[in-house]
């Protein structure tokens, strides 16, 4: 499977991807706007010494090289770093929580040419003044007090190859066929710099029944919006000797709210805004404390899976809240 779309994701994610986090990351039956993922590459250095980025071939191996280290030996962390906002009707935008994470990654060729990512990520919400990560939450919305539920993907897997991977499944809900189009990513050539984005449209149902979760579901059906910059340095994209590319960019989600604040079927929505990338050390992007809780609760989440089976099931992260947790009583 693969995350957002053609990752993940999302997530409900981590961008991770955080590239994780969404990574975070997504539910059921998705539907997509595939023209949406996809465009004109511009640029002269686009097309060689090393790879072609105006072909599908091209493409996977750059691509490859974003999401992990073509030196099987080796794994490659990506990060995510940002805030949420609550969006509700008629009342101003309110600044609600801080979220961050990172996820690892190994790559694993398959015998047709493909290159499988496999992926572990993890993603906290934060107090947004001291940076804290929160095991409860004040909900400004409701003056609730709220458990908060961590993202925790693993594995979240994906396939990359010349052509853009079918919709994930979603626990084989999504059964849509759609034709094969080649990977060609819209990268744009700026001076050294290449950049590219992507954003997909979800529509899905939930994996939260409302009639059983009543406080956790939005409702029925889930809407879901993603958008992913990258931002490469065009002489590492065209050197064969660069086995994984270092990046930065940005990643943007717009969700229902989550289902741990309890607010049902109530009018609004999150949106999250965060840099995300990849090539620096962890303790370069984030806080000792929020290191110390992933080691604490969290830490086979710093080492990617060791091997890719295609069998395990890459779960959303709403898949997850509804076989991890229990309807809210009270």
């Amino acid at each position: 499977m693969k995350r957002r779309e053609f990752f993940k994701n999302i997530g409900n994610v981590g961008a991770m991807g955080a590239g994780a986090l969404a990574l975070n990351m997504m539910s059921n039956h998705a539907k997509a706007d595939s023209a949406a993922s996809y465009g004109q590459s511009m640029g002269q250095s686009l097309s060689g010494p090393y790879i072609d980025l105006m072909t599908g071939p091209g493409n996977k191996v750059g691509y490859a090289r974003l999401n992990g280290d073509l030196d099987e030996s080796k794994q490659k962390y990506g990060w995510f770093k940002g805030f949420i906002m609550a969006i509700r009707p008629n009342k101003p935008i309110l600044d609600a929580l801080g979220f961050q994470g990172f996820g690892v990654s190994r790559l694993e060729k398959q015998a047709d040419g493909s290159y499988a990512k496999i992926l572990r990520e993890v993603g906290l919400y934060t107090d947004l003044r001291t940076g804290e990560v929160l095991e409860e939450w004040k909900n400004p919305m409701t003056n609730e007090n709220v458990r908060v539920v961590h993202i925790a993907n693993d594995p979240f897997n994906y396939v990359i190859e010349d052509h853009f991977p079918e919709p994930p499944k979603f626990g084989d809900l999504n059964q849509e066929e759609i034709p094969k189009i080649p990977f060609i990513l819209p990268w744009q050539q700026r001076g050294d710099r290449l950049d590219m984005e992507i954003h997909i449209n979800l529509f899905y149902p939930n994996a939260l029944d409302p009639k059983k979760w009543v406080r956790e579901s939005n409702g029925p059906m889930v809407q879901v919006s993603e958008g992913f910059a990258y931002h490469v340095d065009a002489a590492k994209m065209q050197d064969a000797n660069c086995s994984a590319l270092p990046d930065s960019g940005t990643w943007n989600r717009i969700t229902p709210r989550l289902p741990w604040m309890h607010r049902g079927q109530t009018q609004g929505h999150m949106m999250y805004s965060a840099f995300m990338g990849s090539g620096e050390d962890l303790e370069q992007v984030h806080s000792r404390q929020v290191l110390d809780y992933v080691e604490k609760h969290y830490p086979k989440y710093f080492t990617a899976p060791e091997t890719y089976d295609p069998n395990t099931p890459s779960l959303s992260s709403l898949e997850l809240y509804a076989i991890e947790q229990e309807p809210f009583k009270g």
